[in-house]
């Protein structure tokens, strides 16, 4: 599982769940112009970034 699927299994979740994902993870996606979220290049290069920092 890449961060595109983690992030789109806790943005699916139901309500009632407690899955968390890590904060620079959602970060890395909400500071994507929200038509990028749906890109898996660009959401696992979003993350790669904020992880190198």
């Amino acid at each position: 599982m890449d961060d595109f699927d983690r992030f789109w299994e806790w943005a699916n979740k139901p309500l009632h769940s407690r899955l968390t994902i890590p904060a620079d993870l959602h970060h890395a996606v909400t500071s994507l112009p929200r038509e990028a979220w749906d890109d898996r290049e660009k959401v696992n290069e979003a993350v790669r970034k904020v992880s190198d920092e």
